[in-house]
């Protein structure tokens, strides 16, 4: 990636945005020609040693441009492509209009997290995938960049004051229990609060947000950002309780038989991390990825002269795995002062399922990669501490179940590494807290609960959705489902004689 002086960048956009409203009335042809517009991004070096946003979003000017190139389409294949179904193009136009209000009010009717989704959601897999311009041009990293329009609206939104709360319909006497608070959550319960029912959000952690808040790092997602919607839902009058752990604090049985409530979402999530099973992973200095960005993000371990969270004086990193929660550990651990920080996948690039900015970013910040290798066995000194790992070479085989072409080992291949922290991110699964307390709860044989497309689940008055369900996913899906379940809550409830 190369990346030029956000202030260039904005003089650019400003000229040529100047040029393009003298033209007049814009045609088809007009808007394919006019530029994509580049992401300003903090410098490559600075940003190693800081945990400020790395991408610096558009400038009105560039915003403009950007939503200028949507041609409008009719069919609107963008939307599709949207698991929560924005209009996309109305909002791009109000946008190309100079409109980031107009833009913001059509987002919130479909999302109550355009800062987040903004950010952190895949669009090149999604909305902008079937965008008509990407397909003209025949690259869909020339597609109207929705995502990033999308955060430039809800950052205006921002900067203008407090954003409006959310309409509220007068109090229905129902009670609904959302247990979890992460991107499925919190869709559900300001959407089953807007109904008028009271709503009460179980977390299990201190601080309510969960995949967004211990998941995400600073420099992707700012913390700013989930705390200002986490306070939209307290606006409503959403009640949170933290520290209670539904499992161990009070079983999800009990919140429907003896707290009253009328329904009950499960929005836990995927936090369990997976572990590669090879000798030597109880070695002190081998972490899950969880742990290790729960350190940092939640607990800010980062911030060594504030807080007290014990991490890691890192010097020699392996991380495992090759999706975006082993970009954000390989380019925390940058942060974090260590010297070296290899990122080890058993598959080639092209198969790495995380984005491809945050690839590029990871390599600009001096992570260095090494595919078709994989870890064998960790070994340690006589502290018990890891010293170094054994790994193999890879070659690429016939595709697997995920249509990726299976790794398969090259015998005689091995080799070893000098490292003194391993952070093993190969992905995460359900944990088996409520599965263990709640009999009757339907679970397939990945952990996850078995829910229907509105969310029901095995269990009457009881819905699920996101990563419990999906596995793990996308926000942008989870909140998809989210909607969907307080869809199928409201409908029950409205239909359901009052006792």
């Amino acid at each position: 990636m190369s990346h030029r002086e956000p202030s260039e960048l904005a003089r650019e956009a400003g000229a040529k945005l100047r040029e393009v409203l003298a033209a007049g009335p814009l045609n088809p042809k007009d808007r394919m020609a006019i530029p994509a517009q580049e992401m300003p991004v903090q410098d490559h070096v600075d940003r190693r040693g800081n945990m400020n946003e790395v991408a610096l979003g558009y400038t009105p000017e560039q915003a403009r441009l950007e939503a200028m190139r949507c041609l409008q389409c009719r069919n609107k294949p963008c939307v599709a492509g949207c698991p929560v179904a924005i209009d996309i193009p109305a909002f791009l136009k109000a946008v190309a209009d100079g409109d980031p209000r107009a833009a913001i009010d059509i987002i919130r009717r479909n999302s109550l997290l355009p800062a987040v989704c903004g950010r952190v959601c895949p669009q090149e897999s999604q909305c902008q995938e079937p965008c008509t311009v990407g397909k003209a041009l025949k690259n869909v990293d020339k597609a109207v960049s929705i995502g990033r329009i999308e955060r430039f609206a809800a950052d205006m939104e921002a900067a203008a004051g407090t954003p409006d709360v959310p309409e509220v319909k007068p109090e229905t006497g129902r009670r609904v229990a959302v247990i979890g608070s992460g991107p499925a959550s919190i869709t559900v319960a300001a959407d089953v609060r807007r109904e008028g029912h009271a709503v009460t959000v179980f977390e299990a952690f201190h601080k309510p947000g969960g995949v967004l808040l211990y998941g995400i790092p600073e420099f992707r997602l700012p913390k700013s950002i989930v705390e200002r919607e986490i306070a939209a839902l307290k606006a409503m009058g959403v009640v949170i309780r933290t520290n209670f752990v539904v499992g161990r604090t009070r079983k999800l049985s009990d919140l429907v038989s003896k707290d009253g409530f009328d329904a009950v979402f499960v929005g836990t999530g995927a936090g369990l991390p997976k572990f590669m099973g090879i000798p030597g992973e109880n070695l002190v200095g081998v972490f899950s990825a969880n742990e290790f960005l729960t350190r940092s993000n939640l607990m800010r371990a980062f911030d060594r002269a504030r807080a007290d969270t014990p991490i890691c004086n890192c010097r020699k990193v392996a991380v495992l795995g090759g999706g975006n929660v082993a970009m954000d550990a390989a380019r925390t651990a940058v942060r974090l002062g260590a010297d070296e920080v290899h990122l080890v996948y058993r598959r080639t690039e092209a198969e790495m399922p995380a984005r491809i900015e945050e690839v590029g970013h990871a390599k600009e910040e001096g992570v260095v990669f090494h595919t078709l290798v994989n870890a064998k066995r960790f070994l340690g000194d006589s502290y018990g501490c890891v010293r170094h790992m054994e790994c193999l070479r890879y070659e690429l085989g016939e595709p697997d179940n995920s249509g990726r072409r299976r790794p398969v080992e090259i015998p005689g291949s091995e080799f070893m590494m000098d490292l003194d922290t391993v952070i093993v991110a190969i992905g995460n699964e359900s944990n088996p807290l409520i599965r263990q307390t709640t009999p009757g709860l339907g679970f397939n044989k990945w952990g996850n609960i078995v829910a229907d497309d509105d969310g029901r689940t095995s269990l009457p008055n009881v819905f699920a959705g996101g990563d419990i369900v999906l596995g793990a996913a996308t926000v942008i899906l989870a909140m998809g489902q989210g909607r969907k379940a307080a869809q199928a809550i409201n409908s029950m409830l409205a239909a359901a004689p009052k006792t």
